[in-house]
């Protein structure tokens, strides 16, 4: 999701969390699917903040008592933000001063926790930093440095195979090959320390965006991707709102989910690769609703490439937001969330 206009939203750390029960059998036809949970990106203008008052961790409660949370293998999706739309970029927090610095031991404690908790569960924790790729409100150029950021925060989590590491949320207005080569860095820092039966999701460039993953030139770099592990999935999003960029409760068309997949999932097919839709959302309304399910029934029509999907987002501090899944009143949790049983 684009965060220009919803500042109150836009700053990072935040989480996916989908949970499969661990003696309940999930028949559905994804692999993946969940919730991101925001908060601990909040405060982005504070750094580094204090928990409470700038930011939030996710609840235990509300993940634990979430009737998504309890009938999905759940994709918990932790995002350390750098906010590049002129805001404070949280990942500092967990990394602060260089790429190449220290842990913040007091701020990754609380990421320990939710992800511990999580996993414990069986479900998936994805430890994702979600800053657009910068750091300090700057194109991140320095690959080597990245690779080390990645080294850092990746031995914390080497060893809980129910972590799955995203390289970097949403790229954009960048070169093409630098993406390319970011995401090269983290997987090759990632497996470096001993990560290896862990699932990585790669973004690419403009915004990672499903309908435009070709035409924005993206996909030849990003599918030279190479992992010794052969165990990527290329993590795309996809809003259905006029622009693409999940700023608005109106979808173009009851069938526009469907529509944007197409090219994507035809890349997919061609190249042997395995997706995933890493963000998607649309407002409580029939249209929207009809366009998630059309997208999902695409998806689950082409489930040999598609993996599975996660919505954004929820989060103890969402209020009223348009897409917001927390229980047990989110906007989207009472008028979207039942609609999408079948796609669970």
């Amino acid at each position: 999701m684009r965060f220009v206009d919803l500042l109150v939203v836009a700053t990072t750390l935040s989480g996916a969390v989908a949970v499969p029960a661990k003696t309940r059998k999930r028949d559905g036809a994804f692999q993946f699917t969940g919730v991101s949970e925001s908060g601990a990106e909040f405060g982005n203008m504070a750094l580094p903040g204090q928990l409470g008052k700038d930011y939030i961790w996710p609840d235990h409660n509300a993940i634990s008592v979430s009737e998504l949370l309890q009938r999905v293998r759940f994709a918990a999706n932790f995002r350390e933000d750098f906010d590049p739309e002129g805001l404070q970029y949280l990942p500092e927090r967990i990394v602060p001063d260089k790429l190449t610095g220290s842990v913040n031991e007091t701020y990754a404690a609380g990421l320990d926790d939710i992800v511990k908790f999580i996993t414990d569960q069986g479900a998936y924790a994805v430890v994702d930093p979600h800053n657009f790729g910068r750091y300090y409100n700057n194109i991140i150029t320095d690959v080597a440095g990245f690779g080390s950021w990645w080294t850092t925060v990746a031995k914390r989590y080497a060893t809980n195979e129910k972590v799955i590491f995203d390289t970097n949320n949403e790229f954009h207005d960048e070169e093409n090959d630098l993406v390319a080569n970011l995401n090269q860095a983290a997987i090759d820092a990632i497996r470096g320390v001993g990560a290896t039966s862990q699932y990585i999701f790669v973004e690419g460039n403009s915004w990672s965006g499903a309908w435009h993953w070709v035409s924005s030139g993206t996909a030849e770099g990003m599918g030279k991707l190479t992992d010794p592990q052969d165990k990527i999935v290329y993590e795309m999003h996809q809003y259905l709102d006029s622009d693409g960029s999940g700023t608005s409760p109106n979808c173009v068309s009851a069938t526009i989910g469907r529509e944007r997949l197409a090219d994507a999932t035809a890349w997919l097919k061609a190249n042997n690769k395995k997706g995933l839709i890493g963000e998607t959302a649309g407002g409580a309304n029939s249209q929207c609703i009809q366009a998630v399910q059309g997208m999902l029934s695409h998806m689950q029509e082409n489930s040999d490439v598609w993996t599975g999907w996660l919505w954004w987002g929820a989060g103890p501090w969402w209020a009223d937001y348009m897409y917001g899944m927390e229980p047990p009143s989110g906007t989207a949790y009472t008028g979207v969330l039942p609609s999408l049983t079948d796609f669970i």
